[in-house]
């Protein structure tokens, strides 16, 4: 593994000829895409078309069959964890707690990949992960034990964590799950300030119309991808 500086402050993402399988199926065929900041690519396609396990293997956490992964031109197999982590943020689609914590404790593990192995966080680490929380709404609730969060709160700390981590890739799998409106207004008006990549799994299509620049369709005899925003991929498909 190798240490390399990853805090230019724009950031590409990009794939080469990737191919992504499951026992006895190929999900992603010889793909490869180009994602710079200010970018919102949102991933659609049919359950089982493979968008949560691309986003798992984008990440770094499962390995492709073939194919690289680039991180500033930098193949992400040969980077260490926590320079991929100060990096790349992944919400997963779904979030269990293992143990019994504080909300604030739970938040702050997003800042564990700037924390160097032995010290404790700084007053920074402090701060932003206390701005996360208030993104969220989840401040006043910051003493609290993670058990007494309802699914909606829980879905928010899980994006707080994301915040707070202070990447500049995120990769949000269905960020909009179990929560209300008003949680994905302010979601929405986090996002729109986000000045790094975002690379986005989503069936809520209020949230792909008011954010996507750019659509790809998984389907299970090709890729499209349609380089523009919600809009243009609707019309594509009545014209189809």
């Amino acid at each position: 593994m190798c240490t390399v500086n990853m805090s230019l402050r724009k950031t590409t993402f990009s794939i080469k000829n990737i191919n992504i399988s499951i026992p006895n199926r190929t999900l992603i065929k010889d793909f490869s895409l180009t994602v710079e900041s200010n970018n919102f690519l949102v991933i659609l396609g049919k359950n089982g078309a493979g968008k949560s396990l691309s986003l798992h293997t984008f990440a770094g956490l499962r390995s492709a069959e073939s194919g690289e992964i680039l991180l500033n031109n930098n193949n992400i197999n040969n980077l260490k964890r926590r320079d991929i982590a100060k990096t790349l943020a992944l919400l997963p689609q779904d979030s269990e707690d293992i143990f019994p914590a504080t909300v604030f404790d739970s938040v702050l593990i997003g800042r564990h990949p700037h924390i160097s192995p032995f010290n404790k966080e700084t007053m920074e680490d402090i701060k932003i992960s206390l701005d996360a929380l208030d993104k969220v709404g989840l401040l006043d609730l910051k003493n609290s034990n993670i058990n007494i969060l309802s699914g909606g709160e829980r879905r928010r700390l899980s994006i707080a964590q994301v915040i707070a981590q202070n990447a500049k890739i995120y990769l949000l799998d269905e960020p909009t799950n179990h929560l209300d409106m008003e949680s994905i207004e302010s979601l929405n008006s986090a996002l729109s300030q986000f000045e790094g990549t975002l690379i986005v799994v989503s069936h809520d299509r209020e949230f792909v119309s008011s954010l996507a620049t750019r659509i790809i369709e998984l389907t299970p005899d090709k890729i499209s991808d349609y380089g523009s925003g919600y809009e243009d991929y609707l019309l594509a498909n009545d014209a189809n």
